[in-house]
């Protein structure tokens, strides 16, 4: 298949291009700083020359969007929600002018999306949305707005030709060089690997191989469309989290972590504490209702395999899904 990957050049760009290259498709990477073969120059907001891409291809899998590993300033949120919303426009507007369209388009999308909570696992059909919460900071609510509007401009788009679905994903854990797992394990390394504000806030997570699988598995799979949670079924509290990885490197002892000190840590990372605090507790309902198996569906075996990735072995190694 010919693959086009708008915004391809981050950690989960990466993870896709390098497995799906690997299993013999052709992809191009659209980025505003193209710098090896098979990158294509895009601005993210016009329409283009990077249009001829879409216009025959199989797939589209839009992964556009400045990176919330930011402070979550005024001025950063607004520039999280434009390029999201405007690549995603642009995105469909290609889409609809194509001869030759292609017949899936994969948008990335957000775990965040759901409500903070810690009583009851949120899925695509009775999970909650958040933005309502009490007792959170009054910015939460504008991240799950950035969420409901990139997937509203995906269903707004003109594409009858083109089957739709929206990728709810949770944090990807992979092995790779300033990934979010990288910076946890680095944390733990440290002595930082503790329970934060306590720890019993969710983690809601995906191992890179499986993340690869489920795309394929949409991909293959015609008649799903709409949102689909990409999570591993088992989240957990990140005290709990910190304590598997910890044990999975060897690291005894993760010093606890107040929520002040955490505002302090986000804010020497230029990072922001809704990454850490908010309880995201995400399961794939659908994926599971579907027939998707996972490898990697509990956190402690995935914690292992990934530690070892991360101490040389090999970055990326896959096996064909089943759909």
């Amino acid at each position: 298949m010919k693959i086009v990957i708008p915004g391809g050049t981050g950690q989960v760009g990466a993870i896709l291009d390098r497995a799906l290259t690997e299993a013999g498709h052709e992809v191009v990477v659209l980025t505003r700083r193209p710098k090896r073969e098979g990158e294509v120059w895009w601005d993210g907001e016009h329409l283009g020359s990077w249009a001829r891409e879409i216009d025959g291809s199989d797939v589209v899998i839009n992964l556009a969007g400045r990176s919330v590993s930011c402070r979550y300033t005024p001025a950063n949120l607004k520039a999280m929600m434009d390029s999201r919303v405007h690549s995603t426009r642009v995105v469909g507007e290609a889409i609809a002018a194509a001869a030759h369209p292609p017949r899936v388009w994969l948008q990335m999308s957000t775990a965040t999306v759901y409500t903070h909570r810690y009583d009851a696992p949120n899925d695509e059909a009775t999970g909650l949305i958040g933005g309502a919460e009490p007792d959170v900071p009054g910015y939460w609510a504008y991240s799950v707005e950035i969420a409901k509007n990139w997937e509203r401009e995906q269903e707004r788009a003109d594409t009858p030709g083109t089957r739709k679905v929206a990728l709810r994903a949770a944090m990807v854990m992979s092995p790779d060089r300033g990934g979010v797992f990288d910076v946890l394990l680095g944390l733990a390394r440290l002595g930082l690997g503790g329970p934060v504000a306590g720890g019993a806030q969710y983690v809601s997570w995906i191992h890179d191989q499986d993340f690869v699988r489920a795309v394929e598995f949409l991909i293959a799979r015609d008649d799903i469309a709409g949102p689909v949670n990409l999570a591993a079924p088992g989240p957990l509290p990140q005290r709990a989290f910190m304590r598997v990885l910890r044990a999975a490197r060897g690291i005894p002892v993760g010093l606890p972590a107040t929520k002040w000190m955490a505002e302090l840590g986000a804010f020497v990372l230029r990072s922001d504490t809704e990454l850490l605090l908010k309880s995201r507790r995400v399961v794939p309902g659908r994926l599971l209702a579907e027939g998707f198996t996972f490898d990697h569906p509990q956190w402690p075996e995935a914690a292992v395999d990934l530690v070892r990735r991360s101490r040389g072995g090999a970055v990326s190694t896959r096996r064909p899904v089943r759909a």
